[in-house]
Protein backbone atom coordinates (compact mmCIF):
# COMPACT_ATOMS: atom_id res chain seq x y z
CA UNK A 1 0.00 0.00 0.00
CA UNK A 2 3.04 2.41 0.31
CA UNK A 3 3.37 5.45 -2.20
CA UNK A 4 7.05 6.00 -4.12
CA UNK A 5 8.55 8.00 -2.47
CA UNK A 6 7.47 7.25 0.95
CA UNK A 7 9.57 7.57 3.91
CA UNK A 8 10.91 4.72 5.76
CA UNK A 9 9.06 5.25 9.21
CA UNK A 10 5.85 5.56 6.82
CA UNK A 11 6.84 2.16 5.01
CA UNK A 12 6.90 0.41 8.41
CA UNK A 13 3.88 1.58 9.38
CA UNK A 14 2.00 0.47 6.66
CA UNK A 15 4.07 -2.49 6.50
CA UNK A 16 3.10 -3.56 10.06
CA UNK A 17 -0.46 -2.35 10.03
CA UNK A 18 -1.05 -4.57 6.63
CA UNK A 19 -0.29 -7.39 8.89
CA UNK A 20 -2.31 -6.36 11.51
CA UNK A 21 -5.11 -5.85 8.92
CA UNK A 22 -4.59 -9.50 7.46
CA UNK A 23 -4.70 -10.61 10.21
CA UNK A 24 -8.17 -9.36 11.38
CA UNK A 25 -9.44 -10.17 7.88
CA UNK A 26 -8.67 -13.88 8.80
CA UNK A 27 -10.43 -13.38 12.32
CA UNK A 28 -13.31 -12.20 10.56
CA UNK A 29 -13.34 -15.26 8.05
CA UNK A 30 -12.47 -17.63 9.89
CA UNK A 31 -14.86 -17.13 13.72
CA UNK A 32 -17.16 -14.69 12.41
CA UNK A 33 -17.34 -16.61 8.96
CA UNK A 34 -18.27 -13.14 6.73
CA UNK A 35 -19.02 -13.13 3.17
CA UNK A 36 -16.43 -12.66 0.42
CA UNK A 37 -18.41 -9.08 -0.33
CA UNK A 38 -18.37 -7.72 3.58
CA UNK A 39 -14.32 -9.02 3.50
CA UNK A 40 -13.99 -6.94 0.59
CA UNK A 41 -15.69 -3.94 2.14
CA UNK A 42 -13.48 -4.24 4.98
CA UNK A 43 -9.94 -4.53 3.58
CA UNK A 44 -11.35 -1.33 1.05
CA UNK A 45 -11.96 0.65 4.13
CA UNK A 46 -9.02 -0.45 6.49
CA UNK A 47 -6.71 0.45 3.44
CA UNK A 48 -7.56 3.72 3.29
CA UNK A 49 -6.71 4.15 6.92
CA UNK A 50 -3.31 2.41 6.16
CA UNK A 51 -2.44 4.91 3.44
CA UNK A 52 -3.63 7.97 6.05
CA UNK A 53 -1.34 6.84 8.89
CA UNK A 54 1.59 6.91 6.01
CA UNK A 55 1.04 9.93 4.81
CA UNK A 56 0.91 11.21 8.56
CA UNK A 57 4.25 9.35 9.02
CA UNK A 58 2.81 7.36 12.15
CA UNK A 59 5.10 4.55 13.01
CA UNK A 60 2.92 2.09 14.20
CA UNK A 61 -1.25 1.21 15.16
CA UNK A 62 0.04 1.41 18.69
CA UNK A 63 0.93 5.12 18.39
CA UNK A 64 -2.20 6.14 16.51
CA UNK A 65 -4.54 8.31 18.84
CA UNK A 66 -7.49 10.14 18.74
CA UNK A 67 -6.95 13.11 16.35
CA UNK A 68 -5.69 10.08 13.44
CA UNK A 69 -8.09 8.64 13.16
CA UNK A 70 -10.99 12.36 13.77
CA UNK A 71 -8.04 13.50 11.11
CA UNK A 72 -8.89 10.63 8.51
CA UNK A 73 -12.75 11.16 8.97
CA UNK A 74 -12.49 14.56 7.95
CA UNK A 75 -10.22 14.05 5.51
CA UNK A 76 -13.51 11.36 3.99
CA UNK A 77 -15.95 14.19 4.53
CA UNK A 78 -13.22 16.80 2.38
CA UNK A 79 -13.41 14.45 0.16
CA UNK A 80 -17.59 14.24 -0.25
CA UNK A 81 -18.39 11.07 1.24
CA UNK A 82 -21.52 10.64 2.47
CA UNK A 83 -22.44 10.38 6.33
CA UNK A 84 -23.49 6.82 5.84
CA UNK A 85 -20.14 5.60 3.83
CA UNK A 86 -18.05 7.68 6.79
CA UNK A 87 -19.83 5.64 9.43
CA UNK A 88 -19.11 2.50 7.95
CA UNK A 89 -15.80 2.99 7.47
CA UNK A 90 -15.55 4.24 11.28
CA UNK A 91 -17.45 0.92 12.36
CA UNK A 92 -14.46 -1.32 10.35
CA UNK A 93 -11.88 1.34 12.44
CA UNK A 94 -13.75 0.38 15.23
CA UNK A 95 -14.11 -3.75 15.25
CA UNK A 96 -10.31 -3.13 13.84
CA UNK A 97 -8.82 -1.60 17.18
CA UNK A 98 -11.17 -3.78 19.20
CA UNK A 99 -10.00 -6.76 18.04
CA UNK A 100 -5.91 -5.70 18.30
CA UNK A 101 -6.65 -4.73 22.07
CA UNK A 102 -8.14 -8.25 22.58
CA UNK A 103 -5.15 -9.70 20.93
CA UNK A 104 -2.99 -7.59 23.19
CA UNK A 105 -1.59 -6.06 20.64
CA UNK A 106 -2.80 -2.45 22.30
CA UNK A 107 -3.09 -1.00 25.66
CA UNK A 108 -5.78 1.29 24.50
CA UNK A 109 -8.10 1.82 21.53
CA UNK A 110 -8.33 5.43 20.04
CA UNK A 111 -11.91 5.11 18.63
CA UNK A 112 -13.26 4.54 22.54
CA UNK A 113 -14.01 8.18 22.91
CA UNK A 114 -15.44 9.27 19.11
CA UNK A 115 -18.82 9.39 18.64
CA UNK A 116 -20.26 10.59 15.41
CA UNK A 117 -24.07 12.22 14.62
CA UNK A 118 -26.30 9.18 15.06
CA UNK A 119 -27.70 8.29 11.22
CA UNK A 120 -31.20 8.53 10.69
CA UNK A 121 -32.90 5.51 9.45
CA UNK A 122 -33.32 5.78 5.18
CA UNK A 123 -36.40 3.88 4.03
CA UNK A 124 -35.55 1.93 1.25
CA UNK A 125 -36.80 1.92 -2.38
CA UNK A 126 -39.92 -0.39 -2.64
CA UNK A 127 -42.63 -0.92 -5.07
CA UNK A 128 -46.14 -1.04 -5.17
CA UNK A 129 -47.97 -4.53 -5.22
CA UNK A 130 -49.48 -3.25 -8.42
CA UNK A 131 -46.18 -2.64 -9.81
CA UNK A 132 -45.03 -5.90 -8.58
CA UNK A 133 -47.43 -7.63 -10.26
CA UNK A 134 -46.72 -5.62 -13.78
CA UNK A 135 -43.51 -6.66 -13.64
CA UNK A 136 -44.39 -10.50 -13.29
CA UNK A 137 -46.52 -10.17 -16.05
CA UNK A 138 -44.51 -7.76 -18.63
CA UNK A 139 -41.66 -11.02 -19.55
CA UNK A 140 -41.70 -12.12 -23.20
CA UNK A 141 -41.84 -15.86 -24.04
CA UNK A 142 -38.65 -16.43 -24.97
CA UNK A 143 -36.08 -18.59 -23.33
CA UNK A 144 -34.29 -16.08 -21.56
CA UNK A 145 -37.62 -14.40 -20.73
CA UNK A 146 -39.02 -17.61 -19.41
CA UNK A 147 -35.62 -17.55 -17.25
CA UNK A 148 -36.02 -13.91 -15.97
CA UNK A 149 -39.50 -14.57 -14.88
CA UNK A 150 -38.63 -17.08 -12.67
CA UNK A 151 -36.46 -15.13 -11.44
CA UNK A 152 -38.16 -12.34 -10.76
CA UNK A 153 -41.01 -14.04 -9.60
CA UNK A 154 -38.22 -16.15 -7.17
CA UNK A 155 -36.71 -12.84 -6.43
CA UNK A 156 -40.25 -11.50 -5.18
CA UNK A 157 -41.57 -14.65 -3.60
CA UNK A 158 -38.54 -15.52 -1.03
CA UNK A 159 -36.47 -12.05 -0.47
CA UNK A 160 -33.14 -13.44 -1.10
CA UNK A 161 -30.61 -11.55 -1.60
CA UNK A 162 -28.57 -11.02 -5.21
CA UNK A 163 -25.93 -13.11 -4.26
CA UNK A 164 -27.83 -16.25 -2.83
CA UNK A 165 -30.10 -16.28 -5.63
CA UNK A 166 -27.51 -16.46 -8.17
CA UNK A 167 -25.54 -18.90 -6.21
CA UNK A 168 -28.68 -21.13 -5.54
CA UNK A 169 -28.48 -24.75 -6.89
CA UNK A 170 -31.04 -27.00 -8.02
CA UNK A 171 -30.33 -29.44 -5.04
CA UNK A 172 -31.36 -26.62 -2.59
CA UNK A 173 -34.87 -26.07 -3.89
CA UNK A 174 -37.92 -28.49 -2.88
CA UNK A 175 -40.51 -27.92 -5.01
CA UNK A 176 -43.17 -30.12 -3.77
CA UNK A 177 -42.70 -29.12 0.07
CA UNK A 178 -42.44 -25.43 -1.46
CA UNK A 179 -39.36 -24.04 0.21
CA UNK A 180 -35.79 -23.40 -0.54
CA UNK A 181 -32.84 -23.69 1.80
CA UNK A 182 -30.04 -21.07 1.09
CA UNK A 183 -26.43 -20.19 3.10
CA UNK A 184 -26.60 -16.68 3.34
CA UNK A 185 -24.17 -13.70 5.00
CA UNK A 186 -22.38 -15.97 8.00
CA UNK A 187 -22.77 -18.98 6.27
CA UNK A 188 -26.31 -19.23 8.29
CA UNK A 189 -28.22 -22.07 6.79
CA UNK A 190 -32.41 -20.78 6.78
CA UNK A 191 -35.43 -22.46 4.81
CA UNK A 192 -38.03 -19.92 2.98
CA UNK A 193 -41.04 -20.68 1.56
CA UNK A 194 -41.60 -20.55 -1.98
CA UNK A 195 -45.11 -19.69 -2.41
CA UNK A 196 -47.60 -20.98 -5.29
CA UNK A 197 -46.94 -18.78 -8.13
CA UNK A 198 -43.09 -18.91 -7.80
CA UNK A 199 -43.20 -22.29 -7.53
CA UNK A 200 -45.56 -22.97 -10.75
CA UNK A 201 -43.09 -20.93 -12.39
CA UNK A 202 -40.01 -22.54 -11.44
CA UNK A 203 -41.37 -25.73 -12.67
CA UNK A 204 -42.12 -24.41 -16.11
CA UNK A 205 -38.83 -22.63 -16.24
CA UNK A 206 -37.30 -26.48 -15.05
CA UNK A 207 -39.25 -28.28 -17.70
CA UNK A 208 -38.68 -25.97 -20.84
CA UNK A 209 -36.23 -22.46 -20.33
CA UNK A 210 -33.40 -24.28 -18.54
CA UNK A 211 -32.68 -27.37 -20.98
CA UNK A 212 -33.13 -24.77 -23.50
CA UNK A 213 -30.02 -23.28 -22.06
CA UNK A 214 -27.99 -25.98 -20.91
CA UNK A 215 -28.01 -28.09 -24.23
CA UNK A 216 -27.38 -31.38 -22.99
CA UNK A 217 -24.35 -29.38 -20.35
CA UNK A 218 -24.69 -30.56 -16.68
CA UNK A 219 -25.17 -27.25 -14.33
CA UNK A 220 -26.11 -27.56 -10.48
CA UNK A 221 -26.95 -24.21 -10.80
CA UNK A 222 -31.14 -23.54 -10.53
CA UNK A 223 -30.48 -20.29 -12.95
CA UNK A 224 -28.08 -20.75 -15.75
CA UNK A 225 -27.11 -18.70 -18.61
CA UNK A 226 -26.21 -19.69 -22.72
CA UNK A 227 -22.87 -20.80 -21.48
CA UNK A 228 -24.51 -22.62 -18.79
CA UNK A 229 -22.82 -20.81 -15.89
CA UNK A 230 -24.76 -19.26 -13.24
CA UNK A 231 -25.08 -15.53 -13.63
CA UNK A 232 -22.73 -12.75 -12.18
CA UNK A 233 -24.21 -10.03 -10.14
CA UNK A 234 -23.75 -7.10 -12.70
CA UNK A 235 -25.69 -9.97 -15.82
CA UNK A 236 -28.45 -10.22 -12.76
CA UNK A 237 -28.89 -6.88 -12.41
CA UNK A 238 -29.20 -6.10 -16.19
CA UNK A 239 -31.70 -8.70 -16.81
CA UNK A 240 -34.00 -6.80 -13.99
CA UNK A 241 -33.24 -3.56 -15.62
CA UNK A 242 -34.72 -4.94 -19.04
CA UNK A 243 -38.02 -6.46 -17.29
CA UNK A 244 -38.32 -2.89 -15.34
CA UNK A 245 -37.88 -1.27 -18.73
CA UNK A 246 -40.31 -3.44 -20.52
CA UNK A 247 -42.46 -3.13 -18.02
CA UNK A 248 -42.40 0.65 -17.93
CA UNK A 249 -42.09 1.02 -14.41
CA UNK A 250 -40.51 4.55 -13.57
CA UNK A 251 -37.64 4.95 -11.35
CA UNK A 252 -34.07 3.19 -10.50
CA UNK A 253 -35.46 -0.29 -9.43
CA UNK A 254 -32.63 -2.89 -8.75
CA UNK A 255 -32.79 -6.68 -7.50
CA UNK A 256 -32.99 -5.07 -4.14
CA UNK A 257 -35.72 -3.24 -4.49
CA UNK A 258 -37.93 -6.79 -4.71
CA UNK A 259 -35.73 -7.41 -1.64
CA UNK A 260 -37.59 -4.71 -0.09
CA UNK A 261 -40.95 -4.82 -1.54
CA UNK A 262 -41.12 -8.58 -0.52
CA UNK A 263 -40.43 -6.98 3.50
CA UNK A 264 -42.57 -4.39 3.05
CA UNK A 265 -45.75 -5.79 1.35
CA UNK A 266 -44.94 -8.63 4.11
CA UNK A 267 -45.08 -6.26 7.32
CA UNK A 268 -47.69 -3.85 5.56
CA UNK A 269 -49.82 -7.14 5.71
CA UNK A 270 -49.22 -7.38 9.62
CA UNK A 271 -46.78 -10.46 9.37
CA UNK A 272 -44.72 -10.66 12.64
CA UNK A 273 -41.31 -8.92 12.24
CA UNK A 274 -39.38 -12.04 13.56
CA UNK A 275 -40.83 -14.25 10.60
CA UNK A 276 -39.70 -11.78 8.42
CA UNK A 277 -36.27 -11.53 9.90
CA UNK A 278 -35.75 -15.16 9.56
CA UNK A 279 -36.58 -14.66 5.87
CA UNK A 280 -34.56 -12.43 5.17
CA UNK A 281 -31.45 -13.51 6.90
CA UNK A 282 -31.04 -10.89 9.40
CA UNK A 283 -28.91 -11.60 12.10
CA UNK A 284 -30.30 -8.47 14.06
CA UNK A 285 -33.79 -8.02 14.42
CA UNK A 286 -33.26 -4.27 14.72
CA UNK A 287 -32.19 -4.59 10.95
CA UNK A 288 -35.53 -5.58 9.67
CA UNK A 289 -37.40 -3.25 12.23
CA UNK A 290 -36.68 -0.77 8.90
CA UNK A 291 -39.95 -2.52 7.33
CA UNK A 292 -41.74 -0.98 9.83
CA UNK A 293 -40.86 2.77 9.35
CA UNK A 294 -41.90 2.08 5.39
CA UNK A 295 -45.19 0.65 6.82
CA UNK A 296 -46.02 3.54 8.74
CA UNK A 297 -45.06 5.93 6.10
CA UNK A 298 -47.46 4.26 3.96
CA UNK A 299 -50.27 4.40 6.35
CA UNK A 300 -49.70 8.31 6.61
CA UNK A 301 -50.15 8.77 3.40
CA UNK A 302 -53.29 6.88 3.21
CA UNK A 303 -54.76 8.49 6.04
CA UNK A 304 -53.51 11.88 4.49
CA UNK A 305 -55.22 10.82 1.06
CA UNK A 306 -58.26 9.53 2.28
CA UNK A 307 -59.58 10.77 5.70
CA UNK A 308 -61.85 13.50 5.91
CA UNK A 309 -59.50 15.50 8.50
CA UNK A 310 -56.20 14.11 7.16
Amino acid sequence: MSGAGASPVGQRAAGTADLEVDSYLNYLAAEKGLAANSLAAYSRDLAAFVNHLERRRIPSTTAVQARDVISFLEGLQQRGLSARTRARMFAALRGFFAFLLREARLVADPTGDIHLPRLGQRLPRSLGPDEVVHLLTAHDTTVLGQRDGAMIELLYATGLRVSEIISLKVSQVNLEAGYLTVVGKGSKERAVPIGSMARQRLLDYLQTARPALLRGRLSPYLFVNRAGRHLSRQGFALRVRLAVRRASIGGKVSPHTLRHAFATHLVERGADLRAVQMMLGHADISTTQIYTHVARDRLRAVHRKFHPRG
